[in-house]
C-alpha cells in the first residue's frame, strides 16, 4: 500500500453525537456535532486532507426501538434499511456543521456523504453469535418482556442494565471505495462508511441484498484507511490514551506502542472485547495492511495527538 502522508481518516464513535446522557433531540445531536467539529478545523487549515466516518450505535438501535413500537401501524423495515437511515440522518448532520464551522473559519472545504455498502461473508459466524450493542439500556425486566415480544437478543452491559445485541460480521470489500476516492482527488471532505457500512452480501448470480447486521465502524475505518492509502488512522474514545491494567492501582498509560506490543497486550486480555479491544485488533488490521501509525485519542486531544503530544500511538 502506498501512503499519503497528508491523508488523515479520523473515525467518530456513535457516543460522539448521540452520549446515553441526552434525550435525543436533534438540536442536542447538532450541538454535540458543532463542538467536535471545531476540533477538525485546525486540522484542515495545517493542510491535511480529511476522511471522517462515524459509528451508530446509539442512532440505529433508536430507529430499531422505535419501529418496533409501531410495528401495528407502519411495516418495520429491515436493519440494513435502518442502518441507512442512520448513516444518511447522521452524515447530514455531521456534513452540514462541519461546512458552517469551516465557513467560520474562512475555510473554503466542501464536505459531502457517500451512502455506504459494505460487502460481508454470509457465512460469518458472527450471524449466529449478535455480539455489537445497539440503542439504549434498559431494565431486566423490559428486556426479558421484549424478547418475549420478539426475536431480539438482550446481554447486561457493565452493570448499567440491558441492551440489544446484533450480530457484526467482519468487513471484507467497501463496495463505494472509487466515489470516496474520486470525493478526495476532487478536494472534498468525504464522509463515509458511516455506522461500518451498510451490510450487503452477493447473491449466487453477483447481486448485491442487505443483511441484517451492524458492522463494526472501527474495521470498516481500518479497511477504508488502507484501501484509500491514509498515513494515519485516528480513532476517538472516551479516554485521552490506551492503558494497560485499566482501573487498577497498577494502571500505566501508554503513550506508543509497537504491533507486536499490541497483539500481545491484547491476546493476554489487557484490552476487553466490549471497550477497547476492537479498536486495537482493528489498528492491528490496518498497519498488516500497510498502514505507518494509529493513534487512538478523545477528541477533545486529537489536535494534540496527530502532533505527538497526546493519545496512544501503535507503529509497525
Amino acid at each position: 500500500m502506498t501512503t499519503d502522508s497528508q491523508r488523515i481518516l479520523i473515525a467518530f464513535g456513535g457516543n460522539a453525537s448521540y452520549p446515553p446522557n441526552i434525550k435525543g433531540l436533534a438540536e442536542e445531536q447538532f450541538s454535540l456535532i458543532e463542538k467536535a467539529c471545531e476540533h477538525l478545523a485546525g486540522i484542515i487549515e495545517g493542510g491535511y486532507r480529511l476522511v471522517l466516518t462515524h459509528g451508530n450505535g446509539p442512532v440505529v438501535g433508536n430507529i430499531l426501538f422505535r419501529m418496533a413500537r409501531t410495528a401495528r401501524e407502519l411495516a418495520p423495515m429491515p436493519m440494513d434499511i435502518c442502518v441507512a437511515h442512520s448513516q444518511g440522518g447522521m452524515g447530514y448532520m455531521l456534513q452540514q456543521t462541519l461546512l458552517n464551522v469551516l465557513r467560520a473559519h474562512g475555510i473554503a472545504a466542501p464536505v459531502s456523504s457517500v451512502v455506504t455498502q459494505v460487502e460481508v461473508d454470509p457465512a460469518d459466524p458472527a450471524f449466529a453469535d449478535p455480539t455489537k450493542p445497539v440503542g439504549r439500556f434498559f431494565s431486566q425486566e423490559e428486556s426479558e418482556r421484549m424478547s418475549a415480544e420478539s426475536d431480539w437478543v438482550f446481554v447486561e452491559d457493565s452493570g448499567r442494565g440491558y441492551r440489544r445485541v446484533v450480530p457484526s460480521p467482519r468487513p471484507l470489500r467497501i463496495l463505494d471505495l472509487p466515489a470516496v476516492e474520486a470525493l478526495l482527488d476532487a478536494g472534498v471532505i468525504p464522509i463515509a462508511a458511516g455506522g461500518g457500512g451498510i451490510p450487503v452480501v452477493r447473491n449466487g448470480d453477483g447481486g448485491l441484498h442487505g443483511v441484517p447486521a451492524v458492522i463494526d465502524k472501527d474495521f470498516t475505518s481500518a479497511l477504508l484507511a488502507a484501501e484509500l492509502g491514509v498515513e494515519t488512522l485516528i480513532m476517538l474514545t472516551g479516554v485521552e490514551r490506551v492503558a494497560l491494567d485499566f482501573g487498577k492501582p497498577t494502571q500505566r498509560f501508554l503513550d506508543e506502542i509497537r504491533a507486536d506490543e499490541a497483539r500481545q497486550y491484547l491476546d493476554e486480555g489487557q484490552f476487553p472485547p466490549g471497550s477497547m479491544g476492537p479498536k486495537i485488533a482493528a489498528a492491528l488490521q490496518y498497519l498488516d495492511h500497510g498502514g505507518r501509525k494509529v493513534v487512538i485519542t478523545s477528541l477533545d486531544r486529537v489536535y494534540d495527538a496527530l502532533h505527538g503530544e497526546a493519545g496512544t500511538r501503535i507503529v509497525p
